[in-house]
């Protein structure tokens, strides 16, 4: 079965919608405007099983099949982030400091599409609930929405998503019968020594020195605690100290993230910073703070729905596009809470050789919308067959 013929003939129509939400962007919990957008485009299509204001500005829509059966979950996330848009195209954000640079309006586009096919056909027995969901990119509008309980609310009994991927070729799905994403956390340490003229240091204790100490021995963890087969990533990403050159400053804090897959990996990771983090500060006669705040969990898929999911993705596209053992990457999604609530799946989808998200010059690629939304149509039927 490739590409549903209806889909694709909505190609132009389903472009629209997507760059109309490319050049309105919205962040995280108050994508308001994108929401009624939402439901004005599934009125159209005739849903009338709708609920709004879920995790405050997330939309779940229900659409029922031709006879009873299970509910089946879609999600697609809304929310922009703080950046400026340099895409240079005719339809980048009218919004300053803010952009779809992660190509959320494309996936909310694809859940669109999929929902306009379903609605029309309704060729499947049992249900659809449509999760269109805010703040994915920093709040966890996936938790919030799993903790308001759309799962139980709605009799959700399996879950899915798509996430566009640079790099990998147009149009091809990638995914595995484990971790897909990593777990996301972070951290501040706070160094503070005795502050004095920098030019008679030996009357000061230095929390610089500290700081440059400590930053290269998280680098240990890896290797020296862990295997370099751990997958573990420990990134100090910011340094803030000082105020003049010839003053050795008080204090010093660093920031940055921890990645990993295995929660055993990272209990080692928080213990063993927690040691260099004191140790080392008092070796240099400083002391220290530290705060280690866990984020999202790593994002799992279940063996049974992947393979699932890759077997719809082969239908759609053909063997050679679908790679089922696709490698995890480290980057964060907050869909990991609505796979601990749920069995699902998430995928990548190919968009070619662009830049990458998070980029200011990203931008979707129109041309996998269809192919992302066939997906989901596909996905539908094929899990819930009509007699």
């Amino acid at each position: 079965m490739p590409i549903v013929n209806s889909i694709a003939a909505n190609a132009d129509e389903m472009k629209t919608w997507r760059r109309y939400l490319h050049q309105h962007p919205e962040m995280g919990l108050d994508c308001f405007k994108t929401a009624a957008f939402v439901v004005d485009k599934l009125r159209e299509f005739g849903v009338t099983d709708i609920h709004e204001g879920i995790a405050r500005s997330g939309v779940v829509a229900i659409i029922e099949g031709r006879e009873p059966g299970k509910t089946i979950g879609l999600r697609a996330d809304m929310d922009a982030l703080p950046m400026q848009d340099m895409s240079g195209t005719e339809h980048a954000s009218t919004v300053p400091g803010m952009a779809h640079t992660c190509g959320h309006d494309g996936h909310t586009t694809m859940l669109l599409g999929a929902a306009k096919y379903l609605a029309e056909t309704r060729n499947f027995a049992g249900r659809v609930a449509l999760l269109f969901q805010p703040a994915e990119e920093n709040d966890g509008g996936g938790r919030i929405m799993v903790e308001e309980g759309v799962m139980d609310r709605f009799n959700i009994e399996e879950v899915y998503g798509i996430h566009n991927m640079p790099g990998d070729a147009l149009g091809a799905f990638g995914t595995n019968h484990g971790a897909m994403l990593a777990g996301v956390d972070e951290f501040t340490i706070e160094i503070t020594g005795k502050g004095g003229h920098a030019a008679q240091p030996q009357n000061t204790v230095d929390p610089v020195v500290a700081a440059a100490s400590i930053t290269m021995a998280l680098q240990t963890i890896l290797g020296r605690n862990l295997s370099a087969l751990d997958r573990v990533v420990v990134s100090v990403t910011q340094i803030h100290t000082g105020t003049a050159m010839n003053i050795v400053p008080e204090v010093a804090t660093l920031n940055g993230t921890v990645r990993y897959y295995d929660p055993a990996a990272q209990a080692i990771v928080k213990a063993r910073m927690s040691e260099i983090i004191e140790n080392q500060s008092r070796s240099f006669g400083c002391s220290s703070r530290f705060v280690y705040e866990e984020g999202y969990p790593p994002t799992v898929n279940h063996p049974a729905q992947a393979s699932f999911a890759a077997d719809v993705a082969r239908d759609v596209v053909g063997a050679d596009k679908v790679n089922e053992n696709a490698d995890p990457i480290m980057p964060g999604e907050d869909f990991s809470y609505m796979l601990l609530a749920r069995p699902g799946a998430y995928l990548f989808l190919g968009q070619g050789d662009t830049p990458v998200c998070h980029h200011p010059e990203y931008d979707f690629k129109d041309e996998i919308a269809p192919i992302g939304a066939s997906f989901f149509a596909r996905l539908v039927e094929r899990a819930l067959p009509a007699t």
